[in-house]
C-alpha cells in the first residue's frame, strides 16, 4: 500500500480573481481520489479540512499520520467523516470496533487515538472511502449512520432543473461532532443544478466530492466572488475545495450525487448569506 498526500493553502480572493484555469484547477481541483491500494490525501490550510480517498482491493490500507499532522495517529487531534462510495461492501477496522459500509452509508469517527483500517470485503466488487477531518477539540462518540438514520429534505423541481433529495447524514441533528458536518445530495434524472440560489457562509468552508457522473458526462462546479465568479470542469469521482469565501454551485449535463463536508465556526446548516442568482457575475 501507499499513502500520497499534498498540502493546498489558503488563497485570498483577490489574488484568486487573476488566476488562470490551470492556477485554478491546481489550487481547489482534487482530481485523484482512489487509486488502488493507495491512500490518497490533500491537506487544506482552509481550516484545515483533509481531504481523502481509499480504494483497497486484497489489501488492507492502515490510515497513516502523515508528516504534517505531528502526531501519533491520524485521529490523535482529528475527527473522521467516512463514506462508502463504491459497488461492494466496505470494511472499516477502528481499534478494536468493526463497521461495515454498505454503498453510501457513512461513519463518523471521533477523535482519539486508534488504528483506522480499510478494507473491501470483495477484491473483485471493492469499496471505496471518501473522507473529510478536521481538528477536533473534543471526542465524541463513534457512530454508523445510514440513508435512514438521515434528515432528509426534498427539494427543488423538475421544472427547475433542481429536483434533489438533501441527506444530512454526518450533522449535529443525527449525532454529535466537534465540528465535522457531512451529507449526500442525490439529483433526480432530469435536474442538474445544486445549491442555488448561491450563498457564502463566511463562518467555514467546505468541500464537494462528485460521484454516480456517468463516464462520457462532466460536471461545471461554479465558484469565486458572487461578482466575481470562475468554474471548473470535473469528472466523477473527483472533489473540490470551496474558501469561505466562495459559491459553491454546479451544474452537470446529466443528473449526478455528491458529498459536502464543511467545518468551521459553528455547526448551524442554514447559517448562509444568500445572493440572487440574477446578481451573480
Amino acid at each position: 500500500m501507499k499513502t500520497n498526500y499534498q498540502i493546498r493553502y489558503a488563497s485570498n480572493p483577490a489574488d484568486a480573481k487573476s488566476y488562470d484555469t490551470d492556477r485554478l484547477r491546481k489550487e481547489f481541483l482534487i482530481e485523484t481520489l482512489f487509486v488502488k491500494n493507495e491512500v490518497n490525501l490533500v491537506y487544506s490550510m482552509i481550516d484545515r479540512m483533509i481531504v481523502g480517498g481509499a480504494l483497497p482491493v486484497g489489501e488492507a490500507l492502515p490510515l497513516e499520520s502523515i508528516d504534517p499532522l505531528k502526531a501519533p495517529h491520524f485521529l490523535h487531534r482529528r475527527e473522521l467523516g467516512i463514506f462508502n462510495v463504491g459497488a461492494g461492501t466496505g470494511v472499516v477496522k477502528v481499534g478494536d470496533q468493526t463497521f461495515e459500509l454498505e454503498y453510501k452509508e457513512a461513519l463518523y469517527l471521533g477523535a482519539g487515538d486508534r488504528e483506522v483500517v480499510f478494507e473491501s470485503k470483495d477484491a473483485d466488487k471493492p469499496a471505496k472511502f471518501y473522507f473529510n477531518s478536521l481538528v477536533a477539540h473534543k471526542t465524541c462518540p463513534d457512530k454508523k449512520i445510514t440513508k435512514q438514520d438521515a434528515v432528509c429534505v426534498e427539494m427543488g423541481s423538475l421544472e427547475g432543473s433542481n429536483h434533489r433529495n438533501i441527506n444530512k447524514m454526518i450533522v449535529n441533528q443525527v449525532l454529535e461532532t466537534c465540528q465535522l458536518q457531512m451529507g449526500m445530495t442525490e439529483l433526480a434524472p432530469g435536474s442538474v443544478w445544486n445549491t442555488m440560489p448561491p450563498h457564502i457562509h463566511s463562518r467555514r468552508m467546505e468541500a464537494y466530492f462528485y460521484f454516480e457522473v456517468p463516464q462520457d458526462q462532466a460536471v461545471c462546479h461554479f465558484m469565486g466572488d458572487p461578482k466575481e465568479t470562475r468554474h471548473i470542469w470535473m469528472q466523477g469521482d473527483q472533489a473540490v475545495l470551496s474558501p469561505e469565501w466562495s459559491i459553491h454551485s454546479a451544474a452537470a449535463t446529466s443528473n449526478y450525487t455528491f458529498i459536502w463536508g464543511m467545518g468551521g465556526e459553528n455547526l448551524d446548516y442554514g447559517d448562509q448569506d444568500f445572493f440572487k442568482s440574477t446578481d451573480l457575475k
